[in-house]
Formats: structure tokens, sequence, C-alpha cells
């Protein structure tokens, strides 16, 4: 229940719960929020399982967008520009030649060229000059 708050934070909100309802009535104040909490819980329960037994499969789909946002929640940017930076080419699946006849974007599925050696020239087109 207390799994986002920290000792600290909790002594704070006993102190206030003291201040506030005063230690005669800080105990029911207490079991209150327990129970409502509980029956919260049951209603979210409940509320999940009537829609996964009226929905079915459909409801496992529905779950997919709501965990690939919790899979964002940990996103880190300096993983994801040094993977898309420096991961090796030939791990990614071979694209094939679209319909369309566009051609399919550098470096995948094309051939990357090689550098040039020592002395030598580079290709030149006189018609693209």
């Amino acid at each position: 229940m207390f799994g986002n708050i920290g000792w600290s934070e909790f002594l704070i909100l006993v102190v206030a719960g003291l201040f506030i309802f005063g230690p005669e009535r800080l105990p029911t104040a207490a079991a209150w929020l327990g129970r409502t909490v509980r029956q919260v819980r049951e209603y979210a329960t409940g509320a999940r399982e009537q829609l996964r037994s009226e929905l079915g499969p459909e409801f496992d789909e529905l779950r997919k967008p709501l965990d690939d946002l919790r899979g964002i929640r940990n996103f880190n940017p300096r993983r994801m520009a040094t993977r898309q930076l420096f991961e090796d080419l030939d791990d990614e699946p071979d694209y094939k030649p679209k319909p369309n006849g566009y051609a399919t974007p550098p470096g995948r599925g094309t051939p990357i060229p090689k550098p040039l050696q020592p002395g030598e020239r580079a290709p030149f087109d006189p018609d693209a000059t």
C-alpha cells in the first residue's frame, strides 16, 4: 500500500494525523482509510474481471498499448542513441525491395560502398555536375 512513499514521509503523515485527528480519533480514521482502500481495490479488481469476461481475447489486445507505455517509462535516451548509432547493420533483418518502385533506405539491404584506397580517385559522373 505504501510502496511509493518512504519511512520519513510515512512518519510525517502520522504526525500530521495526530495533529489533525488527535490521538483518540486517529485509530478509527486509520481503520476507515484501510477499509476504503480495500473496497476501492475490490471494485477495481471486479471491474477488470468483468471487462476481461465480456471482451475475452480482445482485452489482452487493449492491454498491449498500456504495456508499451510502461516500457516508455524506462526509456533511456543515451542507451537508445548508442544503440541506433553503433549497432551493426548486419544484425537487423534484410529489407526487401519495395513494390512501389522506391529505393530502400541506404544501409538497409543495399551494399555499403567501401572506402577509397590511398591514391584512388573518387567516381565521377559528368551528368551529375
